[in-house]
């Protein structure tokens, strides 16, 4: 046999296998694209990607404007409202020209005013007879409107609850405001030289229920509830005509604090007194409903066993 002759019972020579060839019979499986999947937006698209375009900063102004305006008019109208204090009648916890801010929200849950409370009213009538309105021009009433300004063109007034519906209010000339019996303590807050009550001594005085008797700081400059007890009302104000309570200055800055209620008011009795006051007239009503049902109730029983 010739040297490299192959008999038919050999065993098949092995050859190296091939890249991308399989031994098997299976499908033959193609090597990756050396250059890999096409991106969008990648060297292979038509055309590059467009940029976003963004929108103008002049376009959204009037847009950020008006929510703006919405948000102050929102918050004067159910939040809090700017007054400019117009007098010295509250000298020296206010001046004239401060301005505080109101505390509008309270009021939509049902609070009412308490006694100490330094609070903005409506001109219950009469109580402003005379005095000058200002005249503020178009830019201000909508700029008071929306509340970026103090009120200026409502006739409001701002003082200080010394009573509430159901308290006895008094003051000798001399003496202290005395309210359900209990003398006030006011050397924290009425102005240094002024008296209680001497230029215009009052009461006793019954507060009807839903009304409150106010009174300034500066008592000898301030034409409060004294002096309009010839008008309705008796010179109380009903508390649907309070605005708001005034919770702090906002300006002048050098002027900033709080208006927290005087320790005076939270002395004790004082509202134990008034709450007898109410329960005394609760009882009067019912002591003469049962005076006028015992004798109907014994003579019916006398009748039935007669």
């Amino acid at each position: 046999m010739a040297v490299g002759a192959r008999s038919g019972h050999d065993e098949p020579e092995e050859r190296p296998e091939q890249p991308g060839r399989s031994s098997s019979s299976g499908p033959v499986e193609e090597p990756p694209s050396a250059t890999g999947p096409t991106e969008p937006g990648g060297a292979d698209d038509d055309g590059p990607g467009e940029p976003r375009q963004q929108r103008s900063f002049w376009k959204e102004l009037p847009l950020l404007i008006g929510i703006a305006l919405l948000l102050a008019l929102l918050i004067k109208t159910f939040l809090v409202q700017a007054f400019s204090i117009p007098s010295d009648s509250m000298m020296n916890t206010l001046q004239r020209g401060d301005r505080v801010l109101v505390d509008k929200l309270t009021p939509w849950f049902g609070s009412e005013p308490e006694r100490g409370e330094v609070v903005v009213f409506h001109d219950p009538g009469g109580w402003l007879e005379g005095e000058p309105t200002p005249d503020p021009n178009v830019v201000q009433k909508f700029l008071s409107f929306i509340g970026l300004m103090p009120s200026a063109e409502e006739k409001d007034l701002i003082k200080r609850v010394v009573a509430v519906g159901g308290d006895t209010v008094s003051c000798k000339k001399g003496g202290k405001v005395v309210v359900n019996g209990k003398p006030l303590d006011e050397t924290s807050y009425i102005h240094p030289g002024t008296t209680p009550c001497d230029d215009q001594p009052f009461g006793p005085i019954k507060v009807p229920e839903g009304r409150i008797w106010v009174m300034g700081d500066n008592r000898q400059n301030s034409l409060d509830s004294r002096y309009h007890q010839e008008l309705p009302g008796s010179g109380t104000v009903a508390n649907d005509q309070v605005v708001g309570r005034a919770i702090v200055v906002a300006w002048p800055v050098t002027r900033w604090s709080t208006l927290p209620v005087p320790d005076t008011f939270d002395q004790p009795g004082l509202n134990a007194a008034a709450a007898s006051s109410a329960v005394a007239r609760m009882a009067g009503p019912g002591a003469l409903g049962l005076a006028v049902a015992l004798p109907v109730v014994l003579w019916r029983r006398k009748r039935r066993d007669g």
